[in-house]
């Protein structure tokens, strides 16, 4: 559950305000989970993307390691993502403004133009040097639940969480990428085996959401019984955590991987 704007320490909310101007609406963002607030902030000098999330006792916690990690790499990403206007600190809680962006969410099913700007923004993503602020080693995530993660390896640039909401799309066209909150070093290719079970949950089957990401070289290049035993280990991962966290997106995203996983075993054994 997040947190109200009026749970913000008062000093908190009197720099925000001193940076944004006074504050005459606030629109709660409509997803999301890497922070405690994350809001629309309407003022006379126009509008404010806000995320904020609380340490804990004496220390960072999960959320605000990520907002951490968000405005490290953001100057790195000013081509793909929304810009860091500021960032405030007081009372144990962490804030960072960003510039406001018009649009609307992706559109990842069969056939959508919006699969034409995905594409893009990851060839340009994955054509950005990794920052050095960047130090979170992807394969770190499946240390536990895989034998050699020796293949997650790399010195790319990863942004690990490509979904449609994660996504936004002007007027014009242009595509945001948000989010930044587990942003990664790796192999290219795992950034495309993170997209496979978005792709499935926005109609493709396993199949056509891996002959979609085949576009990219990476995915040709890495060797199949590698991706299939990523794919048990990455399901094996998530049956896990559905098992104690009982939000329904956990269930849903961990059914995604492992309808993908059951695929791979039967079509690319190990």
């Amino acid at each position: 559950m997040r947190s109200d704007w009026t749970d913000l320490p008062e000093d908190l909310r009197g720099q925000i305000e001193a940076r944004t101007g006074p504050i005459s609406a606030i629109t709660p963002a409509p997803a999301g989970n890497h922070a405690d607030i994350a809001c629309t902030l309407h003022t006379v000098g126009g509008r404010t993307f806000v995320k904020a999330a609380r340490k804990l006792a004496g220390r960072d916690g999960p959320e605000v390691m990520s907002l951490r990690r968000e405005a490290a790499v953001n100057p790195h990403v000013a081509e793909l993502a929304p810009r860091l206007r500021w960032q405030a600190e007081a009372g144990g809680w962490l804030a960072l403004g960003f510039e406001h962006v018009e649009g609307r969410r992706a559109d990842f099913s069969p056939g959508s133009p919006d699969l034409v700007a995905l594409a893009k923004t990851i060839h340009a993503l994955q054509a950005t040097p990794c920052p050095d602020v960047v130090r979170l080693a992807v394969e770190r995530r499946w240390q536990q639940v895989l034998e050699d993660t020796t293949p997650l390896i790399g010195d790319v640039l990863l942004h690990t969480d490509l979904n449609e909401d994660n996504f936004i799309i002007t007027p014009d066209g242009r595509a945001y990428l948000v989010d930044w909150a587990f942003t990664s070093r790796g192999a290219a290719w795992v950034e495309l085996g993170l997209l496979v079970p978005w792709l499935i949950k926005a109609g493709h089957s396993p199949q056509a959401a891996e002959e979609w990401v085949a576009q990219f070289s990476s995915w040709a290049e890495v060797d199949p019984g590698c991706v299939t035993r990523w794919s048990v280990a990455f399901a094996e991962l998530w049956r896990t955590r559905s098992e104690v966290n009982s939000a329904e997106w956990v269930a849903l995203y961990a059914g995604l991987i492992r309808r993908w996983a059951d695929y791979r075993l039967k079509e690319r054994p190990r």
